[in-house]
């Protein structure tokens, strides 16, 4: 009998993603444990795993490379030796990853999710491409002129609305988005790219952020890690950074918790999470209660999951659970900046290049290094003295890492 391949769930807020290619050839064979095809969700692109074997059959229909799938959606089947395709009977039809997309009927929609009614009481049927584009440019679908058969809207329906101004805030004034004026390009948005924007949007919208800038003589971070170099495994200064942060965030609990309507929530596991720059967009993979771990440890599990992240092979459990983010533009020649704080969460610390310059020692100016230190955090959790003497116990101990990174 037939088994069915279909999409999965990979995060519980999940209900699409996007198909990104087979892993296996129509026709192949295919064991339990193999890795069969690979789907982008919310956070990242993973290999899912096949926990049945058989012959794999990907019907004609069945969605293309960059289609967005629904969770539950059917993409094939695995088949016993001569057994004949059941029919392909596909949910909902693939929707394009390009702009033009195909002329077809649209399936029966609810009226909760897959439609809206115009004025005149006559139901505006969207693609969900468009519906995404709609709510990204803030226009209303009953401002909107279908295209598509039946009038169904399309997203380049979407893109044209904007172009010509029509843009009608769809719920709040924050909603809405300034259409482009000149001619240009879509550059489609990825799911990490269009997750990314939301949160950041969301960070704005849910905190009150406030950064402070600090810098320090970074000659004892130097010659600490100098000294580790010849053991097995090297811990970077983010490494370093992040160990001795999350010794420090217990003596101020409300930089590791976040806002809510009821209060200020602290969490009890102090797991740190830090940005990796990759191909497909910002991750920021967690690396958990770092504050019982042993610095190699920290730096095994760093070195790990940038490896991952960057392959494509992070898990949405890899992703989850972060309580405190560090984010580092050091190596791109970035002196400080402003981090912006990554929801639920309260607090967030940006990590500069290090700096050859002078510096006043003992009364003399002596050639130094420096290294500077952003702290952002939600002034709803907490005020600006504690952050800032937090901020300053870092400070020390990264002066003398080896003194504190017990």
């Amino acid at each position: 009998m037939a088994t069915e391949i279909v999409v999965p769930r990979l995060g519980w807020s999940m209900d699409e993603g996007t198909f990104v290619e087979w892993l296996k050839a129509d026709g192949e064979q295919v064991n339990a444990g193999d890795m069969l095809f690979v789907l982008e969700g919310e956070k990242a692109a993973q290999e899912v795993e096949s926990f049945d074997a058989g012959l794999l059959y990907i019907p004609a229909e069945s969605p293309r490379a960059g289609d967005t799938v629904l969770v539950s959606q059917v993409l094939g089947f695995l088949l016993e030796e001569g057994e004949t395709p059941p029919e392909y009977k596909p949910a909902d039809a693939p929707v394009s990853s390009v702009l033009d997309e195909p002329n077809v009927t649209p399936p029966q929609l609810e009226k909760s999710e897959k439609s809206s009614v115009n004025r005149a009481g006559r139901r505006n049927i969207a693609s969900p491409r468009a519906r995404r584009k709609a709510k990204e440019l803030g226009i209303r679908l009953d401002g909107v002129s279908g295209t598509g058969r039946n009038g169904r809207i399309r997203e380049r329906d979407i893109v044209a609305a904007a172009e010509n101004g029509v843009v009608k805030p769809a719920g709040t004034a924050s909603s809405a988005v300034i259409a482009p004026t000149q001619s240009g390009t879509l550059k489609p948005l990825t799911n990490v790219r269009r997750i990314t924007a939301q949160r950041m949007q969301a960070s704005a919208q849910q905190t009150v952020p406030v950064t402070l800038h600090t810098k320090f003589n970074a000659k004892g971070l130097i010659a600490y890690r100098d000294s580790l170099k010849s053991s097995g495994t090297t811990p970077s200064y983010n490494d370093i950074i992040i160990k001795l942060a999350a010794n420090l965030l217990r003596e101020c609990p409300e930089l590791n918790a976040c806002w809510t309507a009821e209060g200020v929530y602290v969490y009890d596991q102090i797991n740190i999470a830090f940005a990796v720059a990759t191909d497909n967009g910002l991750l920021a993979p967690v690396i958990n209660q770092v504050d019982k771990l042993m610095l190699d440890d920290v730096a095994e599990y760093s070195t790990e999951l940038i490896e991952d992240a960057r392959a494509g092979r992070l898990g949405e459990d890899q992703l989850t659970g972060g309580t405190f983010t560090v984010s580092s533009l050091g190596t791109f020649g970035v002196d400080h900046f402003t981090p912006v704080i990554n929801l639920p969460q309260s607090g967030i610390l940006g990590i500069g290049r290090i700096v050859a310059e002078p510096l006043v020692e003992a009364g003399e100016v002596i050639a130094g290094q420096t290294m500077s230190l952003s702290l952002t955090f939600d002034h709803q959790v907490l005020d600006g003295a504690p952050a800032a003497h937090w901020l300053q116990k870092l400070v020390h101990a990264l002066t003398s890492p080896r003194e504190h990174i017990l």
